[in-house]
């Protein structure tokens, strides 16, 4: 996952390695990326078969370059759900997810700080649901594009179309994009291949029958050698009688297009009738699968013996060839349209229901091997979760079949997946999937019970502790009737957590005892270890910091044969209670190792836990460089995925050091925003407070009242989103100026655009504000981004707040719960 989080780098993220030679559509190119330039969404329309995802990935690879966090591929080909959009986005950019906000608003707040082209492929199927993700992102996030392939408009105001025709075809001779396409792929079908004198008319007759569409041409190549062009011609000329409703499918709403589409069905229509019935069988079960697959995967789902037709598939191109995956594994991947095509065959067949049981089959198998891997603390944890990485879109189908077709199978299902979900710090947002399964489920299988045990896991993630709490105790009582198991111990455990974060300390650190009982006399080492762990920290709790030291050092012992996330978490929790023992050398060891480990494993829910603390016990050994690259490092990790429950420990981190540097009055800030962003928490967290009572009181000694004072209101007005944009500046690798050389440039009237872009407003709302045209707006931008050096938006509301242009004033800022970030910035006062 870590890999397809935004960076500050640009580039193109997540387009397929291509393999093959992109071929004319030049002027094309330029035509596109100059309509990004123009506007912020463009849609390149056409019948399927065109080449719309090629193109557009040629146009992000060129377009790049002008986005400081690159170009994105979002696919949506494997999407079938319209709600599930937004959901789809977020994960091919790596964003979390967040408990009780919609997908589409941490989209816009993430995306908000970001300057990033979006290239989303194949909407047409799910064309209202993109259209409004669209026009919502747009609105909230000014320096987002949209680069979308459709059959039809998204229809979202102001966008730009672009219907995408066929490639040019042969005027008196045979010179044209549509010929080069066909001659550079029958080349690779015959190295003998040659266009000459006699070739030459014969491929210009071709391609003009085919239209001059990009898939067609590829098709009819990849048959050169066992046909000829001549009796290529022939086939065409026989299968073009066929009716067009043979492939409504593939029809849009483009009815200028639809001769294209004539040709497009004919061409694959053909292609599909010179397979043998084995390989047109293995074709219409190969289209079942929603994404890339393995050869493995092939064989689970059209059969032992269908390896020799998937690869005479890819040879007559229908299918492309293998790439790597995420976990390495080569996989082969239908296009959008023929599987369109495939899954009409399929249905007219009557398989589609065998094939998709065979796809859901190999999917739990997929992921009940992938466990075993995940459930070490071994190399082979990162290989697991890798590989599912690979497969998301088969375990996103996978589990929306099993839930009406087989909830038990739904549990099982998730039952695996929720360490690979924990890992990745994807948890909480199935929170809502997990509350469907288990009320599918027979209570108390063990179905029930494994899906119950990670219910309780995202509500807790999710911030539900009451809920966890009822969900833990149901998981506790049906299991008590099987003795000591892991399934009661889990249910005990999960019960210490809940009650813990409910503020009853004594009652958890009971219920954490019982759970350890249980686990040992069931001989169940992760569970042991889970209780113990549970049990330091309910301890702690209670200010009992010897005996919870002790107990955690028990947990990190064990190791063997227990999840390596377990072992991860249990690093975690030690480091905690050494560090409020006073034991900063020691809990830097743990902690230093434990987040290597979670680096390695991409585990991000324990590396963003464990970061604030790696700062801690650097500013403790007076490491003042390190301290605050590990702070910068959880700061923009947290902003770019969207992360936001650790955010307000860098705060409290940000403010110490400050104080250690010789900043007292941005340390009073930062703290007073630590305080105010924790007010109606949870009282353990804000017992944190009580560390800082002798620095602040210095901090304040030093400014005296009355600066002091503005410092902490400062402070306690900021936005989650606002601190944490502050506390960036205060930490950049070179120290702030009172008025950064680039401002000092700037004119009155682009400095108060400045301060309007951090007070969140968009560039239609400046220019409502200053009565200006948005067009002007932009012009302005663009003007202080040279000026400045600044590219994304959060660079200029860093650049306001590091210069003092503006100051939030006191009382919540807009967007609601102030824990909540908004995609607006604070309201913001100018100088």
């Amino acid at each position: 996952m870590s890999e397809s989080v935004p960076t500050e780098q640009g580039g193109v993220h997540g387009f397929p390695a291509v393999l093959a030679t992109f071929i004319g559509r030049d002027a094309v190119v330029g035509e596109v990326a100059g309509l990004l330039e123009e506007r912020r969404l463009v849609t390149v329309t056409g019948p399927g078969g065109s080449g719309k995802t090629r193109l557009a990935g040629q146009v992000a690879e060129r377009a790049a370059s002008r986005f400081a966090d690159g170009a994105w591929l979002i696919e949506l080909a494997s999407v079938a759900d319209p709600g599930q959009v937004s959901v789809a986005v977020a994960a091919s950019l790596g964003i979390q997810e967040q408990p009780g906000v919609p997908a589409e608003l941490t989209l816009a707040k993430v995306l908000a700080r970001q300057q990033v082209l979006l290239v989303i492929d194949n909407c047409e199927h799910v064309i209202s649901a993109a259209a409004q993700l669209c026009a919502g992102l747009l609105a909230a996030c000014d320096d987002v594009r949209v680069l979308a392939t459709s059959r039809e408009p998204l229809a979202v105001p102001g966008e730009a179309r672009y219907r995408l025709g066929p490639l040019s075809l042969p005027g008196d001779d045979s010179e044209s994009e549509a010929v080069a396409l066909f001659a550079d792929r029958a080349r690779r079908a015959d190295a003998r291949f040659v266009l000459d004198e006699v070739t030459g008319p014969e491929v210009g007759r071709l391609v003009r029958r085919l239209d001059g569409m990009p898939l067609a041409i590829e098709l009819a190549a990849a048959r050169v050698e066992a046909l000829g062009v001549r009796q290529l011609l022939g086939y065409l000329d026989e299968t073009l009688g066929f009716p067009d409703d043979r492939f409504e499918l593939l029809a849009g709403a483009d009815r200028l297009a639809a001769g294209r589409h004539r040709s497009l069905a004919a061409t694959v229509e053909w292609s599909y009738r010179l397979l043998d019935e084995e390989q047109r069988r293995v074709f219409r079960r190969l289209s079942a699968f929603p994404g890339p697959f393995t050869l493995e995967a092939a064989a689970a789902v059209a059969g032992a013996d269908s390896s020799p037709s998937v690869l005479y598939l890819v040879d007559c191109s229908l299918l492309s060839p293998p790439h790597a995956g995420a976990d390495g594994r080569a996989r082969y991947q239908m296009l959008e349209t023929l599987r369109a095509y495939g899954a009409k065959k399929l249905a007219e067949a009557g398989e589609g229901q065998d094939a998709a049981g065979a796809l859901a089959a190999y999917a739990i198998e997929v992921a009940r091997q992938a466990e075993s891997g995940l459930l070490t603390n071994s190399p082979r944890e990162v290989a697991a979760a890798r590989w599912l990485d690979a497969e998301d879109a088969l375990m996103r189908w996978a589990l929306t079949w099993a839930l009406d077709h087989d909830p038990a199978a739904a549990a099982r299902l998730a039952a695996v997946l929720g360490w690979w979900w924990r890992l990745r710090g994807r948890l909480a947002s199935q929170y809502g999937l997990l509350g469907e399964i288990t009320a599918r489920t027979e209570t108390g299988s063990d179905d029930w019970c494994a899906a119950q045990l990670w219910l309780s896991r995202a509500a807790t993630q999710h911030r539900e502790h009451t809920a966890a709490l009822e969900q833990a105790t149901a998981l506790a009582e049906a299991a008590a009737a099987r003795g000591p198991c892991r399934a009661l111990a889990d249910g005990l455990t999960m019960r210490a957590t809940a009650l813990a974060n409910l503020e009853r300390a004594d009652e958890a650190t009971g219920e954490a005892r019982r759970a350890l009982q249980v686990a040992r006399e069931a001989g169940d080492r992760a569970a042991e270890l889970y209780a113990l762990g549970v049990l330091a920290a309910a301890t702690s709790r209670v200010g009992d910091l010897e005996p919870a030291v002790q107990i955690a050092r028990q947990a990190a012992q064990i190791t063997d044969g227990v999840p390596g996330m377990h072992v991860r978490w249990a690093g975690y929790v030690l480091t905690n209670i050494l560090i409020r023992a006073g034991d900063s050398a020691a809990a830097g060891e743990v902690c230093a190792a434990m987040l290597a480990r979670a680096r390695d494993a991409g585990d991000v829910t324990n590396q963003w836990k464990l970061l604030p603390y790696m700062v801690t016990v650097d500013l403790h050994a007076g490491r003042i460089g390190d301290a605050a690259a590990h702070l910068r490092e959880g700061l923009q990790g947290c902003l770019r995925t969207g992360i936001w429950v650790t955010l307000h420990e860098y705060l409290g981190c940000c403010g110490y050091l400050c104080a250690a540097t010789g900043r007292p009055a941005e340390a009073l800030t930062m703290w007073a925003a630590h305080i105010a962003l924790l007010a109606g928490q949870t009282g353990y967290a804000l017992n944190y407070g009580r560390y800082w009572v002798e620095p602040r009181r210095a901090a304040r000694q030093k400014l005296g009242p009355g600066r002091a004072q503005h410092a902490e209101d400062r402070g306690a007005a900021m936005s989650l989103i606002d601190a944490a944009e502050y506390a960036l500046t205060l930490i950049a690798p070179t120290a702030p100026q009172a008025l950064p050389a680039g401002l000092a440039a700037l004119s009155a009237r682009e400095r108060e655009l400045v301060v309007l872009v951090a007070r969140g407003r968009t560039d239609a709302q400046i220019a409502a504000e200053l009565s200006i045209s948005v067009s002007t707006v932009r012009t302005h931008l663009d003007r202080i981004r040279d000026k400045t050096g600044c590219r994304r938006r959060a660079d200029l509301t860093r650049l306001a707040l590091q210069a003092e242009l503006a100051d939030p004033p006191s009382g919540p800022s807009r967007g609601g719960t102030r824990g909540q970030p908004s995609p607006q910035r604070s309201r913001l006062r100018k100088a």
